[in-house]
C-alpha cells in the first residue's frame, strides 16, 4: 500500500513531461512558469500561511537560503523545461531529468564532503554512455559533427540545477517545516517570474492553456510533493528514491499514445544502459541524497 504514494508521485511527474511538451504551442513558457506557481501558491495558502506567519522570525534569517533555492528549483528547473519542450521530446525529458540522482552524488563530494563510492563512478560512465547513444539517435558520429539539440542541452543543465538544488537543501538545515519551505521558496519563486511572464507574448489563460497550468499547479507542485514526502517517511529515502527510474518508462509509455513519439532502438539501448548507471550508483546506501519535490 505505502508504495501507492512514491508510484503516483512519478505518475503525475511523468505526465507534466508531457504538459510541458504539450504547452510549447499554447502559451509561452515564462507565462505557464509563472502561472504555474502563483496557483500552487493560492492552493497552499489557506494550509500554510498561518504556519508561516506564526514562525517568521525564525524563518526570516534564512530568507537569502530560501530564495537561492527558489530560484534554482522552481525558476531555473522548471523553466528551462518549458523552454526545453520546443526542440525535444517527452521521453528524451524524463530520461535526462532521471539523471539527477546521480549529479546529486558527484555535487555532493564537494558540497557535503561524502565519498564517491567506485559503483557510483561506474553507473556514471554506464549513463554517459547511454546518454550519449540516445541524444546521437545510435550514430555517435552524429554526436561528434553536429552536438545535440537546443532542447537536450537545456535540459542537461535542468538536471544539474536541480541536483544542485537537492544537495544543498542538505546542506542548508534549516528548522523550517517542508510544508513552510516549499511555500516561501514557492511565493519567492512567483515573485522571481514576474519578469518572465512581462517578457512573454502568450500570456493569456485559454481553453487550451488551462487544463495543462492546473496539472502543473496542483497535481505536480502540490498533490506529487505530499505524496513524495509520505513515500520517504513510510518506506525510508532510498527506497522511495529507486521509483524515479520508473519515470522515463511511464513518460515513454504516455508519450507513445498521447504525442505519437516513437521509440526507436537507440531509446531502449540507451535509456536502458542511462537508468542501469543510475540504479548502480544508488546501490550503496552510504551515498544518499534525498530528492524533494519541485519537479
Amino acid at each position: 500500500m505505502f508504495y501507492l504514494f512514491p508510484l503516483l508521485t512519478v505518475s503525475i511527474w511523468a505526465g507534466n513531461a508531457i504538459v510541458n511538451k504539450l504547452s510549447f504551442s499554447v502559451i509561452d513558457p515564462g507565462a505557464i512558469s509563472f502561472y504555474r506557481w502563483f496557483v500552487a501558491m493560492l492552493v497552499l495558502t489557506p494550509f500554510v500561511l498561518r504556519s508561516v506567519w506564526l514562525n517568521w522570525s525564525t524563518i526570516r534569517p534564512y530568507i537569502p537560503q530560501l530564495a537561492f533555492l527558489a530560484l534554482l528549483g522552481m525558476v531555473l528547473n522548471q523553466s528551462l523545461g518549458y523552454f526545453a519542450a520546443e526542440t525535444t521530446t517527452a521521453t528524451n525529458m524524463a530520461l535526462i531529468i532521471s539523471l539527477v540522482p546521480l549529479i546529486s552524488m558527484f555535487l555532493s563530494v564537494p558540497l557535503l564532503g561524502q565519498r564517491l563510492l567506485p559503483l557510483a563512478i561506474v553507473g556514471a560512465v554506464l549513463s554517459l554512455a547511454g546518454l550519449v547513444l540516445m541524444l546521437s539517435h545510435g550514430d555517435i558520429s552524429n554526436f561528434a559533427s553536429q552536438g545535440i539539440t537546443v532542447g537536450d542541452a537545456l535540459l542537461l543543465l535542468a538536471a544539474f540545477v536541480y541536483a544542485l538544488y537537492c544537495v544543498l537543501l542538505k546542506r542548508w538545515q534549516m528548522p523550517l517545516s517542508t510544508w513552510q519551505s516549499v511555500y516561501v521558496q514557492g511565493v519567492l519563486a512567483v515573485l522571481m517570474l514576474v519578469p518572465l511572464l512581462m517578457d512573454s507574448e502568450r500570456v493569456a489563460i485559454t481553453a487550451e492553456s488551462l487544463p495543462l497550468i492546473m496539472y502543473a499547479a496542483i497535481p505536480a507542485s502540490v498533490i506529487a510533493p505530499w505524496c513524495w514526502m509520505q513515500g520517504i517517511q513510510r518506506l525510508g529515502a532510498d527506497r522511495t528514491a529507486m521509483f524515479m527510474n520508473l519515470m522515463p518508462v511511464i513518460t515513454a509509455g504516455i508519450a507513445s499514445v498521447m504525442l505519437s513519439e516513437q521509440l526507436a532502438a537507440y531509446h531502449y539501448v540507451g535509456g536502458g544502459m542511462v537508468l542501469a548507471g543510475v540504479v548502480l550508483a544508488q546501490r550503496k546506501p552510504k551515498v544518499r541524497v534525498q530528492q524533494l519535490a519541485t519537479a
